[in-house]
């Protein structure tokens, strides 16, 4: 029974090695996008936040908006 055990657990681990792989290969290909889109002369840091506000469900994302002109208007910034 504790070999059965011993087996299933390197199986789950090595399933999340592999995953482990993919999510950096997939964080490479981002990257790899990040740097093309600047290539041709768009703003790395302005999509990320894009990317950011679009994953927001669209009430989140409005209070935040609010948050944030309130807090300018407070430091005087418009």
């Amino acid at each position: 029974m504790a070999e059965a055990t011993d087996d299933r657990l390197r199986l789950l681990i090595e399933r999340i090695e592999r995953l482990e792989e993919e999510k950096k290969g997939i964080a490479d290909d981002i990257r790899d996008v990040y740097a093309e889109a600047k290539a041709v002369g768009y703003d790395p840091k302005i999509m990320r936040q894009i990317v950011r506000l679009r994953k927001m469900k669209p009430d989140d994302r409005s209070e935040q908006e609010t948050i944030l002109e309130t807090y300018k208007a407070a430091l005087g910034m418009g």
